[in-house]
């Protein structure tokens, strides 16, 4: 699979991407994947990022409050085919993308850079 640079990002990944975030919200919201031993209703998708060819969705989530967040990425990786099924039923693509789950770790980040502000100008 090929890595593809942020500023090279299309007009149209954006707005596939902004449409899979939004799906996958409601389905979670709505708790319509049904994945054993995982409240989806609790998860946040933070963005998703589609690689050029529109056939791979990476969707950063992040539970409720950061609790079990590997026990909750791992299963909606296990799980991810049943999200996928949810997600045909939302929207309409040539080819429904694949969904690769990962770790939204962006407010660990700015945690992280405002510690460090507050450091520099305590």
């Amino acid at each position: 699979m090929k890595s593809y640079d942020v500023n090279q990002i299309s007009q149209r990944q954006l707005r596939v991407g902004e449409m899979v975030k939004q799906a996958l919200s409601l389905i979670f919201i709505r708790g319509e994947a049904k994945i054993p031993n995982l409240e989806t209703n609790l998860i946040t998708v933070t963005e998703v990022r589609m690689t050029p060819d529109l056939k791979v969705a990476k969707a950063f989530v992040l539970p409720l409050a950061g609790k079990e967040t590997k026990k909750t990425i791992d299963l909606l990786k296990e799980f991810s085919y049943i999200v996928r099924k949810a997600l045909s039923k939302k929207i309409e693509m040539k080819y429904l993308p694949r969904i690769s789950f990962i770790e939204d770790q962006s407010f660990e980040y700015a945690e992280k850079i405002e510690k460090l502000i507050k450091q520099t100008n305590g």
